[in-house]
């Protein structure tokens, strides 16, 4: 870079959820302690207000190669209201995430 100077990225909101989403698919073997991330599928909302981000994987086939869709009566976007954080950082490290079973995730939509 010359000096004296500064180069500069500006991203709209949609940019910005994109990059967001597209680093935490980038990073989800090590972030999620995943062996192999063909064999998930992932899920996720933002909400802008708040300034939170929910990134949920789950393995996508069952033993005989089946494909598992995530339940519909499951919605990414209440679970984002009603979590709580698993992690100060997702730079830190250690466990980033928590396991809940859809049957977990069902009552917590209820509560």
């Amino acid at each position: 870079m010359r000096k004296n100077t500064c180069r500069v990225i500006k991203i709209d909101k949609e940019a910005l959820f994109e990059f967001i989403y597209e680093n935490f698919i980038a990073q989800e073997e090590n972030m999620m302690d995943i062996n192999n991330s063909v064999d998930v599928s992932n899920n996720f909302a933002i909400d802008w207000e708040r300034g939170e981000f929910i990134f949920s994987a789950y393995k996508d086939e069952d033993e005989a190669g089946n494909m598992i869709p995530f339940p519909q009566d499951i919605d990414i976007q209440t679970l984002l209201e009603k979590l709580p954080a698993t992690t100060e950082s997702a730079l830190s490290p250690g466990k980033k995430y928590r396991d809940y079973t859809f049957d977990e995730l069902r009552q917590i939509m209820k509560e």
